[in-house]
C-alpha cells in the first residue's frame, strides 16, 4: 500500500499578492494623521509626544491625549484601576461628542452603566447628556458574544455604522479566551485588525494571571496581547511589608503603592518612567510623578 504523503504549504503554487506591495510613497497617503486624543485621566495625556526636526534639534511635540487610533492594552493584576481608567476615557470621549462602543464581558450591562454613572459624576459631567453616546454591548449576558468573535465583531460593526461609533472598550478581551488561552494570539490579532479596518482608537483591558510578573506587559494568554497591539499601559500595585519598601517608596508598612508605566507605543513617542499612581476617594484614576522624583 502506497505510504500517504504529509501535505506541505508548498505543494500549492505560489502566487503573488501584488495588492499587499505599496511604495512608502503610496503607504504613508494611507496613514491617518496622528492626532491626541483626551483620556479624561489626570497626568497621563502629556505623556505621549511626536518628535519633528528643528534647526538640526529634536524637539518634542505633546499630543495632549493617547494616540488616535491607536489599539492600547490595559494590563494589571485585579484591583490596580483598570475598568476605572477605561470608564473614564469612555466618559471623556462621550462628553466631547464622540460615541463610544462599551463591550462588557464581565458585568452585564445595567451595572457598566451605573458605574459610569458614577464615573461621571466624580468627572463633574452630567451623565444623562452623555448616556446616548455610550453603546454598551453586553457579551457578559450573552454567551454566543463572547464564545463566537464572528457574531461579536457583526454585532460591533453594526453598532459603529448605527452609531457612528469612533472609540471602542473592551472589558476585558481576556474574557474571550477564558479557559483557551492557546487562541489568544489568534483571538487578539482578529479584534486588532478589525480596529484598524473600522479606524477605532481602542482600549482592551488585560487581565494578569497570579503567577505573572507584576510590571510586565505580560497578561492572560502570555505576551500575545502585547505583541499585537500598538502599545500597553502597565497598572500594578505594591504591599509596602519590608523596611525597605517602606523607605523606596516612603510609605507606612500595611499601605499599598500603585504604579503605572507606559510599555511601548508604535504610533508615537512616550514617557517610559515608572510613574506612582492613585485612585481617589471618588473613585478617579490619576497618574502622578515619577517614581523617585522629590516634586
Amino acid at each position: 500500500m502506497e505510504e500517504k504523503q504529509p501535505y506541505y504549504e508548498s505543494q500549492v503554487e505560489p502566487r503573488v499578492i501584488e495588492e499587499s506591495i505599496f511604495l512608502g510613497s503610496e503607504a504613508i497617503k494611507k496613514a491617518p494623521e496622528i492626532k491626541g486624543i483626551p483620556s479624561g485621566v489626570d497626568g497621563l495625556d502629556e505623556l505621549f509626544f511626536t518628535v519633528e526636526a528643528k534647526k538640526g534639534k529634536i524637539v518634542r511635540k505633546p499630543l495632549g491625549g493617547i494616540p488616535e487610533y491607536s489599539v492600547l492594552s490595559v494590563t494589571g493584576v485585579s484591583d490596580t484601576g483598570k475598568s476605572l481608567f477605561v470608564e473614564q476615557f469612555t466618559v471623556k470621549q462621550a462628553s466631547l461628542g464622540y460615541p463610544v462602543a462599551f463591550i462588557t464581558v464581565e458585568s452585564p450591562a445595567g451595572f457598566v452603566a451605573r458605574s459610569l454613572e458614577h464615573r461621571a459624576a466624580a468627572m463633574g459631567i452630567d451623565f444623562k447628556e452623555i448616556e446616548d453616546k455610550i453603546v454598551i454591548i453586553d457579551a457578559a449576558s450573552h454567551g454566543v458574544l463572547r464564545e463566537n468573535i464572528p457574531d461579536l465583531l457583526t454585532t460591533l460593526a453594526y453598532a459603529i455604522k448605527n452609531f457612528h461609533v469612533k472609540r471602542t472598550v473592551i472589558d476585558s478581551v481576556t474574557g474571550l479566551y477564558e479557559n483557551r488561552e492557546m487562541q489568544a494570539r489568534t483571538v487578539v490579532r482578529r479584534l486588532f485588525n478589525f480596529m484598524k479596518k473600522w479606524y477605532q482608537t481602542a482600549l482592551f483591558v488585560s487581565q494578569k494571571r497570579s503567577g505573572h510578573e507584576e510590571f510586565s506587559a505580560e497578561a492572560a494568554g502570555g505576551y500575545a496581547v502585547g505583541h499585537i497591539v500598538d502599545g500597553t499601559l502597565v497598572f500594578a500595585k505594591e504591599l509596602i511589608d519590608t523596611a525597605s519598601k517602606s523607605r523606596v517608596y516612603g510609605k507606612e508598612l500595611g499601605d499599598i503603592v500603585r504604579l503605572f508605566r507606559i510599555d511601548g507605543c508604535r504610533l508615537c513617542g512616550h514617557d517610559t518612567k515608572t510613574r506612582l499612581m492613585e485612585i481617589t476617594e471618588e473613585g478617579l484614576v490619576r497618574i502622578l510623578n515619577p517614581l523617585g522624583s522629590r516634586s
